[in-house]
């Protein structure tokens, strides 16, 4: 992908001034939502070294085996809830498209995110209660 391409996030805006950002560490993702999008974008790009490093450290495993046959086709965010530039936790539910052994599949997830020192980390999946909401 050229920096000059849409951001696989689907945020509207090229490569370069959406996750390339945050990818290349030029800036830190400012939201919960744009922490999403990013790591979003880094399933799309197979870069486990950006998952790793921005998974909170109590819920983050040692290591991180993208799987090479799954193609990433669409991110749809659902619903936010706080995530904001003056909290400390959010939660983004959003669903990821994507094709496996040629077959259109989906993930559904609403993602729990903590901010550390004003820089957004994954946490980890929310319980079932709180994803019916």
């Amino acid at each position: 992908m050229t920096q000059h391409q849409r951001c696989p996030c689907l945020s509207g805006d090229t490569y370069s001034d959406c996750c390339g950002r945050f990818h290349s560490g030029a800036a830190l993702p400012p939201t919960a939502e744009w922490l999403m999008r990013s790591r979003y974008s880094a399933f799309y790009f197979g870069d486990a070294q950006y998952l790793l490093k921005t998974w909170h450290q109590l819920t983050r495993p040692e290591s991180l085996e993208l799987d090479p046959e799954i193609t990433w086709r669409r991110l749809d965010i659902v619903r936010t809830e706080r995530g904001g530039l003056l909290d400390r936790e959010g939660i983004v539910e959003f669903t990821a498209h994507y094709r496996e052994d040629g077959i259109a599949r989906q993930q559904n997830e609403v993602s729990r995110f903590l901010k550390v020192d004003r820089q957004w980390y994954y946490l980890e999946a929310a319980p079932e209660g709180l994803a019916s909401k």
